[in-house]
């Protein structure tokens, strides 16, 4: 299983990592639905902190996966087989979604982790053992996902007080594998396939957001409290996501994810930046599908706790989109400002009587300025 061609002509993603992609959306709808429920129920914060906590479970699986794919990828029968037991992990991560949520049990989560990582890291010794010049790198990675994954399974035998801090630690561990590993040797992942990669997942996540949004459409509908908010919630939740969806790929990915010594450095603050834009896109439509819950089942209009777990996601997902993903490209001082004044704002909506509608409208501007603003200076692509 040698590297693949960092500059092979034409890449793109294979029908199997669609697959693998095809098979998560089951672990990112479970987790929207857990985060829904929990604001519905008046548990937000408890609801965000679980949400993280197992969206980072969702998203490193997927990301670990991801890069190694793009660097190695024979297409043979073994790597298929091993590839098809890591989806078989992400559907049993899946299952154990709604248990960590309700109980906080996260022993069907661990299974499913146990089942991914374990193929990865065969998949990390293969690497290995046919590629000796990076063998280095390969079996710090081996090693560094077997030892993270043994600290989850050690967390299932801790107290409950002590799990803040092991999870931190384990958190920060998991992220230093990558970044220690890539010390001893860069493995030879594909630009173009890697910003393709992301954006899919991303186009996974807005997806979800746009299923809220038709739910709040049907229940417009058939709900007899409060029929017009629930339209202007439908629209505005449209509005969102097409804006976020038009802001995220305005600009190209790939040029920021060169092999050049000069943007070498941002690959990993691209890739780990792209956590909180995967998750607030999520949280956006978990925020609108609570948001229709409660416009559908009470008398009054939600309050500003509830219109915040729309706006508050989709701020951090302008704010970091603007941060990772355009403002590298340096294109001039606007940007500076328009994109941290539009995500506060947007923040701010949570208080207007119809947020939704308030912080699409409002992003929808951000798209239309950035647009203009390419025009006059196209971009590099």
């Amino acid at each position: 299983m040698p590297g693949r061609d960092p500059g092979e002509p034409h890449r793109t993603a294979t029908s199997l990592e669609l697959l693998f992609d095809l098979c998560f959306v089951i672990a990112v709808a479970r987790a929207s639905e857990g985060l829904s429920e929990a604001v519905a129920l008046g548990h937000a914060f408890t609801g965000f902190l679980s949400f993280a906590l197992v969206f980072f479970t969702v998203w490193w699986a997927w990301m670990n996966f991801t890069w190694f794919a793009s660097a190695y990828d024979p297409d043979d029968v073994p790597y298929r087989l091993t590839v098809l037991v890591q989806i078989t992990g992400s559907l049993v991560l899946a299952a154990g979604v709604p248990q960590a949520f309700e109980e906080g049990d996260l022993r069907v989560i661990t299974l499913g982790y146990i089942v991914l990582r374990t193929a990865l890291a065969a998949l990390w010794l293969r690497a290995a053992r046919s590629d000796p010049g990076r063998r280095g790198a390969a079996l710090r990675f081996a090693g560094g996902v077997t030892c993270c994954q043994l600290g989850w399974v050690v967390l299932l035998f801790v107290p409950e007080s002590a799990w803040l801090s092991l999870v931190l630690m384990l958190i920060v561990a998991e992220l230093a594998v990558p970044v220690w590993a890539e010390s001893a040797g860069s493995s030879p992942w594909h630009a173009h396939h890697i910003a393709e990669r992301y954006g899919l997942f991303v186009l996974i996540v807005l997806g979800e957001s746009v299923a809220a949004a038709a739910l709040a459409v049907r229940g417009a509908f058939s709900r007899p409290h409060h029929p017009g908010a629930l339209s202007l919630l439908a629209a505005g939740g449209l509005l969102l996501v097409f804006a976020m969806w038009w802001l995220y790929f305005a600009r190209p990915a790939h040029v920021l994810l060169g092999t050049t010594h000069r943007v070498r450095h941002r690959r990993f603050t691209w890739a780990y930046g792209h956590y909180l834009v995967l998750a607030s896109a999520a949280a956006v439509g978990a925020g609108l599908a609570a948001y229709a819950q409660l416009l559908s089942t009470e008398a009054e209009t939600p309050s500003a706790a509830a219109g915040a777990a729309i706006t508050l996601p989709a701020g951090i997902f302008l704010i970091t989109v603007w941060a990772i993903h355009v403002r590298p490209h340096r294109r001039g001082g606007f940007e500076r400002i328009v994109f941290p004044v539009v995500s506060v704002a947007v923040l701010a909506a949570a208080l207007s009587p119809a947020p939704a509608l308030v912080a699409g409208l409002l992003a929808a501007v951000l798209a239309g300025a950035v647009t203009v603003a390419d025009r006059t200076k196209p971009v590099r692509r």
